[in-house]
């Protein structure tokens, strides 16, 4: 594990402290939790950006007239 300093005006850390106390747990803890949703964030985005990748490319050729009509519409949403 790997310490860090960060400087943050008295104001924030005091919320953070009280935050930190209700929770039973310390600011470290807090800004390490912080920390980690940014990048789990970041990798989910990733893997969607991904994803969104694939499904475009099989998508292949688009035409306003494939589209299906009504009772088609209903009738897949059936199944």
């Amino acid at each position: 594990m790997r310490n860090i300093t960060v400087s943050v005006p008295e104001e924030v850390y005091r919320q953070a402290k009280v935050k930190a106390a209700k929770q039973g747990r310390s600011v470290s803890a807090l800004v390490a939790e912080f920390l980690s949703a940014l990048s789990d964030a970041g990798d989910r985005f990733e893997n969607l950006l991904s994803q969104q990748k694939q499904v475009v490319a099989e998508i292949g050729s688009f035409r306003a007239g494939d589209r299906l009509d009504r009772d088609q519409l209903h009738d897949r949403a059936i199944r």
